[in-house]
């Protein structure tokens, strides 16, 4: 299993279009094969930083869905909405279990 966590820093001036271009990646996203997780949050202090959680079946699975077009599109609403700053870090799993 791969995951992805993301963090993604826009103008806070802006709150609706960055919510609504997150649903939409959320829901394609939940819809491509290998997707077994996606979620993204606002931080609850600081309106302009969003953080994206995700979990593929596999590397082949990730690779399809950065080259799916609506990622495009979001690329596009985020850079309107005033790109501060991005990082994204991959893991790869390799076995799971309970967190103590």
């Amino acid at each position: 299993m791969i995951v992805v966590a993301g963090t993604i820093v826009i103008d806070p001036a802006q709150p609706s279009e960055p919510e609504a271009a997150f649903d939409r990646m959320r829901v394609a996203s939940l819809a491509e094969d290998g997707s077994l997780s996606y979620q993204a949050f606002r931080d609850r202090v600081d309106e302009g930083t969003c953080f994206i959680f995700e979990k593929w079946r596999n590397q082949e699975d990730l690779t399809l869905h950065f080259r799916a077009s609506y990622m495009a599109d979001f690329g596009t609403v985020l850079a309107s909405d005033g790109v501060r700053s991005m990082e994204g870090r991959k893991y790869e799993v390799s076995a799971g279990g309970d967190a103590p």
